[in-house]
């Protein structure tokens, strides 16, 4: 089982499938590896591909401290550079996004950034929404309606009954869960002109999350950013995968034509 260690010797478990230039996947607060299925699958065999459970999540070990945006980027670091990544395009989820943007201010590595429902601080995150998602302990609605459209909930029951099982494998637990949480509640990207990496933004246009209004604007304030809006609520890219990851693989194309 791969395996490397964060700073406080917390056991952070990947996968590395395929070879050529690589991208790595950093999912939402709470959410295991399965919500980057489609994308990990689609992803052309000319591409290698790294997805990495969060501390807490999956099989990685729960951290022994507090969670915060500066060590997830650490943790991280050290994933790619167990992997032997010298440069990589990173996708992230939530607050994946946010240990995206942390990390290309402090590392030198990432060529590309790929943001999903991300907002640039925590300020902006309704944090009640996501613990719908995160916590499906049936005292709230239906947690996969912050996800999913409805139409799509209605259209793929037995996807949902898939991902039911997922999550009982993979979600964090819920005291990772809430370091998470608070590790989104404490983050700020910092001055937005400072991050030059070109930075495909996409954001869904129902998210009840990170509104869409926060994704377009993050777009605008990176000198180098783009905003895609796709339909959808906060996990629109799995919801939408194809078109998603169609559009991810030419962004990194036109900024990677190597």
């Amino acid at each position: 089982m791969p395996t490397t260690s964060a700073d406080d010797g917390t056991e952070l478990y990947y996968e590395v499938d395929g070879s050529g230039e690589t991208i790595a996947f950093i999912g939402e607060a709470g959410l295991g590896a399965w919500q980057w299925g489609p994308q990990y699958t689609a992803v052309p065999g000319s591409y290698r591909t790294i997805t990495w459970d969060l501390p807490g999540t999956g099989r990685s070990e729960s951290p022994a401290d507090d969670l915060a945006v500066d060590r997830l980027s650490r943790d991280l670091e050290a994933v790619l550079a167990a992997t032997g990544v010298k440069n990589c395009h990173l996708v992230g989820a939530g607050l994946g996004g946010m240990v995206c943007l942390r990390y290309a201010r402090a590392f030198d590595r990432a060529r590309t950034l790929t943001l999903f429902n991300t907002a640039p601080s925590g300020d902006a995150v309704d944090t009640d929404a996501l613990g719908v998602l995160c916590r499906a302990d049936g005292r709230h609605a239906d947690p996969l309606s912050v996800a999913f459209s409805a139409a799509f909930r209605d259209a793929n029951p037995e996807v949902l009954d898939r991902i039911s099982g997922w999550r009982r494998e993979e979600d964090a637990d819920t005291t990772a869960f809430d370091q998470q949480v608070a590790a989104v509640e404490g983050f700020d990207a910092g001055p937005l002109y400072e991050l030059t990496v070109p930075t495909l933004v996409c954001h869904g246009a129902d998210d009840p999350v990170v509104d869409a209004s926060v994704g377009e604007a993050l777009a605008t304030d990176l000198p180098r950013g783009t905003h895609v809006p796709v339909e959808g609520r906060h996990l629109c890219f799995f919801e939408h995968s194809r078109p998603v990851t169609d559009r991810l693989l030419d962004f990194i194309d036109a900024a990677d034509p190597s």
